[in-house]
C-alpha cells in the first residue's frame, strides 16, 4: 500500500495530475475539536507527552479533511527539554526555555544518546498513529532543525531578529557550535526513533534559516541539514526527507542537491513560478500559499491555490502553506482550499 500512497510517489519524483495535500500546523487552534482536547490535556506541553491525546489531535484534521498526510503532533522544542533544558509556555505569548549562553551551560546538557526516556510518549504516539491511520495516509514526522532549535534554547524564548543566537556565534563560536553539534547529534536520534516507530516521511523545520546569511547559512542551516539526512538515510535506506529552510531566498537554489533532502519546502515569499524555474528541476517541492487564505478565503484563496498548483503542474509537487495555519483561520477555507486543490 504504501507504494500508493501520494505524498510519497510525489516524494519519489512522481508528478501527479492532483497534487496530494497537507497542511504545516494542521491539528491546530482553529479546530474546535482541537481546543477541546487541548482543554482536557490541561495544557500545551501535557498534550505532547500524552501519547492518546496526541494521537487524538493527530487525527482530527485527517477525519475532517481527508488530508493526504498526518503530521505527528509535537513540538520542536521537546528536544531540548529532552536535553536537560527546562520548558515551560506562556499562555498568549509562546515558549519559555532556560538559556545556553554559557559553557557551564552547555556542560550540564545531557549526550544525545540520553533523550529518549523523555522522549519515548512522542514515539509511542507515532506508533498509536501507524495503526490508526487510513491505509492511503502518510505519516510524517518531524523535528527543528539545529539552528533554529538553538535560537531558542540561547534566547530562552523566541526573538523576532534570532538576535542573541547571532551574537553567540559572533562572541564565542566555539559555543555556539557545540551546541549546534549536539543538536544535530540529539536531532538524528529523535528522528531515527521516529521513523523505527512508523514514520513513513520526515520533515526539517528550520523556521528561522532566512536570517543567516551567505557563509552563514551554508554552515549552519545546510551543512547540519546535510549530515542530519545523510545519517538518516544510512540507518534507514530509502526514507524521504522533506527540508523547509524558511525564507532562504536564492539558498533556495541547490538545497535539493547539497543536503540530500527529497523535497524543499517553500514559504511564500517566493512565488511559485519562481520555485518551479528554480527549486522544482532538482526534486519534488511543497508549498506554498500565504497562510493569510485560511483566514480571508473567498476567490482570492481560490485564484491563488489554482495559480500554484499549476505553477508547480509539471513536476513533483506536494500542496501546503507558506507557513503553519494561524489560530483566526477558518475551517470553512481549509476545506474551500483542498477541494479547489482536487477538484481545479
Amino acid at each position: 500500500m504504501a507504494a500508493q500512497k501520494t505524498i510519497l510517489r510525489a516524494l519519489a519524483g512522481e508528478t501527479l495530475e492532483t497534487p496530494p495535500i497537507w497542511m504545516m500546523r494542521q491539528a491546530g487552534r482553529y479546530l474546535p475539536e482541537y481546543r477541546a482536547t487541548r482543554a482536557e490535556a490541561g495544557d500545551f506541553l501535557s498534550l505532547c507527552y500524552n501519547s492518546d491525546l496526541a494521537t487524538e489531535v493527530t487525527l482530527q484534521p485527517i477525519r475532517r479533511y481527508g488530508f493526504d498526510a498526518a503530521i505527528l503532533f509535537a513540538d520542536i522544542l521537546l528536544v531540548p527539554q529532552a536535553l536537560g533544558a527546562d520548558l515551560w509556555f506562556v499562555t498568549g505569548e509562546g515558549p519559555r526555555l532556560s538559556t545556553i549562553t554559557e559553557q557551564a551551560g552547555f556542560d550540564a546538557l545531557k549526550p544525545a544518546s540520553d533523550i529518549h526516556e523523555t522522549l519515548n510518549p512522542i514515539y509511542q504516539t507515532v506508533r498509536n498513529l501507524s495503526q490508526a491511520l487510513p491505509a492511503e495516509t502518510t505519516l510524517i514526522g518531524f523535528a527543528g532543525a539545529p539552528w533554529t532549535v538553538a535560537t531558542y534554547m540561547i534566547a530562552g524564548r523566541g526573538t523576532p531578529d534570532q538576535g542573541p543566537a547571532h551574537a553567540l556565534k559572533a562572541e564565542n563560536k566555539a559555543l555556539f557550535e557545540a551546541l549546534l553539534e549536539r543538536l544535530t547529534d540529539a536531532t538524528i536520534e529523535y528522528l531515527s526513533a521516529q521513523i523505527e516507530a512508523g514514520a513513513e516521511c520526515v520533515k526539517l523545520f528550520d523556521s528561522w534559516a532566512g536570517s543567516l546569511k551567505g557563509e552563514d547559512f551554508d554552515k549552519y542551516a545546510t551543512a547540519p541539514a546535510q549530515r542530519i539526512i545523510s545519517e538518516l538515510k544510512a540507518r534507514h535506506p530509502g526514507i524521504p526527507v522533506i527540508a523547509f529552510p524558511r525564507e532562504a531566498g536564492d539558498k533556495y537554489i541547490g538545497f535539493h542537491e547539497k543536503t540530500g533532502a527529497d523535497c524543499v519546502a517553500l514559504d511564500d515569499s517566493v512565488t511559485p513560478e519562481w520555485g518551479a524555474e528554480h527549486v522544482q528541476p532538482s526534486g519534488c517541492v511543497q508549498g506554498n500559499l500565504a497562510s493569510k487564505h485560511m483566514v480571508s478565503g473567498g476567490e482570492a484563496l481560490v485564484r491563488e491555490t489554482r495559480r500554484i498548483v499549476d505553477a508547480f503542474r509539471n513536476g513533483p509537487h506536494i500542496f501546503n502553506l507558506g507557513h503553519g495555519i494561524t489560530p483566526d483561520a477558518d475551517p470553512d477555507n481549509v476545506q474551500l482550499m483542498i477541494d479547489t486543490v482536487r477538484g481545479g
